[in-house]
């Protein structure tokens, strides 16, 4: 059954929804930031080691969930998922220690990781003849979700204070409740007598490593300005509801920049792409901080869009290079590299506290230069298309992030 302009299955719709909501409340954390460090008493570097435990726990941790729905119930996965997600973090403006952050964080975290794998795997199946479009809609609504999640969580709590946060679980368990009982059944995506996994990439492994340092690195430079841009501005006079504002904007414009991403390199080719955009990103990260108001969230939004422009492409560039386990290398490119890059923040944070936010944020906004270089040796040309296998899709991914999907950039 097809419905709609789009013609897209309408189950397809419908997980869209529930990815909004899922990527929406998993950026609750930091644009309630600048309440929760006088609140918890927290330094820079403890408040990025809690944004590193929910990055473990949302993006590494859908390496597993993705064997798991592979070989058990995907479709209790795709339901339980979000409820965990939308009831848990909520809880975080209940925190009387870091200690409890890190616990709500971490198991909200989880709810995440397992409704990705198995609803990127439906998408995929429902998809047809339009599986780019299909999961190009899907990370879209997801990453919708998180740019926009602060523009509700900072002004609901610096108007109402963080003990209410509870109550925004209401309104999104009450769209759950319509959601959950649509979603339909869902066979095991798994074929066990497909060769594939790790040790199939090994003679692919120095271009791969390469791409996945890339998105580290990249991920690094993102997540460091997203965490502590709300403290910066804050500190600075903004309010925390502007500080959420200013957090959307960069948040938005780093996700068009990654829907766009991948027709530039379908054009010109995805090193070239990936060169370029990390290159021409650093001038605006690197004069952003030293900004005030919304000059400045202009200028950092600028960055962001060209930051991130790679997202789809990384996934389908791994998958060009090694095509004989799209599952492990999208599962490489997306999760485990962004939850790898998350690790790294809490020594940003450590930074900030002994040289400032500011001149913190200016060092990292060169942390591209460093991913450019080490993709000049990466191969050259166009995108060549490598039908991923159903099996291939169960670890494929991730809450983003500020994220997009492999496809994307659906090659012509």
């Amino acid at each position: 059954m097809r419905h709609g302009p789009l013609h897209l299955h309408p189950t397809i719709l419908l997980l869209a929804s529930m990815h909004f909501l899922v990527d929406g409340f998993g950026n609750i954390y930091a644009p309630l930031l600048p309440l929760l460090i006088p609140r918890l008493d927290l330094s820079l570097a403890a408040a990025g080691t809690l944004q590193m435990c929910f990055q473990l726990a949302n993006s590494v941790a859908q390496l597993g969930f993705g064997h798991i729905a592979d070989r058990w119930r995907p479709r209790l996965l795709l339901v339980t998922g979000p409820i965990v997600t939308v009831s848990i973090l909520t809880l975080v403006g209940l925190s009387t220690s870091a200690w409890m952050a890190a616990a709500i964080l971490i198991a909200g975290g989880l709810g995440g990781a397992a409704f990705h794998p198995p609803a990127a795997a439906l998408v995929h199946r429902l998809g047809g003849e339009r599986k780019g479009l299909a999961m190009s809609f899907h990370i879209t609504g997801g990453s919708l979700g998180f740019s926009l999640g602060p523009l509700v969580f900072a002004p609901f709590a610096e108007r109402y204070g963080l003990h209410w946060t509870p109550l925004l679980m209401v309104p999104a368990l009450a769209l759950l409740a319509v959601f959950l009982p649509r979603v339909p059944p869902i066979e095991h995506v798994g074929d066990h007598h497909e060769r594939g996994g790790v040790a199939a990439l090994r003679p692919y492994a120095k271009p791969l490593a390469l791409l996945y340092a890339i998105v580290v690195l990249r991920t690094l430079a993102a997540l460091s300005f997203a965490t502590f841009m709300p403290v910066m501005l804050t500190r600075r006079g903004m309010s925390v509801a502007a500080a959420g504002s200013a957090v959307a904007v960069f948040l938005f414009a780093s996700s068009v920049g990654g829907f766009l991403g991948g027709p530039l390199a379908d054009r010109w080719g995805a090193r070239r792409v990936i060169v370029w955009s990390l290159v021409a990103s650093v001038p605006f990260l690197a004069v952003a901080p030293t900004l005030s108001g919304w000059a400045f969230v202009a200028v950092v939004s600028a960055g962001g869009f060209l930051l991130q422009s790679t997202l789809p492409v990384n996934v389908t560039f791994g998958q060009m290079i090694a095509p004989i386990s799209a599952a492990t290398v999208s599962s490489l490119m997306m999760g485990f590299a962004w939850g790898t890059g998350g690790l790294s923040v809490p020594f940003v944070g450590l930074l900030a506290d002994r040289i400032g936010i500011e001149y913190t944020l200016v060092a990292m906004a060169f942390t591209p230069l460093a991913a450019a270089l080490l993709a000049a040796p990466l191969p050259a040309g166009k995108l060549v298309h490598t039908t991923a296998r159903a099996a291939d899709i169960g670890t494929v991914e991730s809450t983003a992030r500020l994220s997009q999907s492999r496809d994307g950039a659906h090659p012509r």
